[in-house]
């Protein structure tokens, strides 16, 4: 973003204060993407951002998003998992930039998980 006024910079500074909001503080629900390095080398990356975007698109505020490293299920990346406020753990896996706007329009902002892109045990 190219800065050529006032009104710039405060949308930057906006947009910074937002970034770091969603990742602090306890909040209703929280949401780890998994990204040792098999589930950056699936898309780990891609899912995070497509993830932060889509929270912020949405206004929704009582979500906090995390990272955390590899938890063993290199063959299931990239993933995350959410644990909603009634301390309720989900595990969504083999994701993508699709699968996780379903993820939000869905599970975080309707309430329903998205069972097709749990992990099945």
């Amino acid at each position: 973003m190219k800065i050529t006024s006032i009104d710039d910079l405060k949308k930057l500074r906006d947009q910074a204060k937002a970034d770091v909001d969603l990742r602090s503080g306890p909040k209703e629900m929280q949401i780890t993407v998994h990204m040792g390095t098999c589930g950056i080398a699936a898309g780990a990356r891609d899912v995070l951002s497509a993830l932060s975007s889509e929270i912020m698109k949405a206004g929704v505020d009582n979500v906090t998003l995390r990272r955390s490293g590899c938890i063993g299920l290199c063959d299931q990346e990239p993933m995350m998992t959410l644990r909603d406020k009634a301390e309720h753990e989900y595990q969504y896996v083999k994701l993508d930039t699709q699968k996780v706007h379903e993820i939000v329009q869905d599970h975080i902002l309707g309430g329903q998980p998205v069972v097709a892109h749990l992990m099945h045990t």
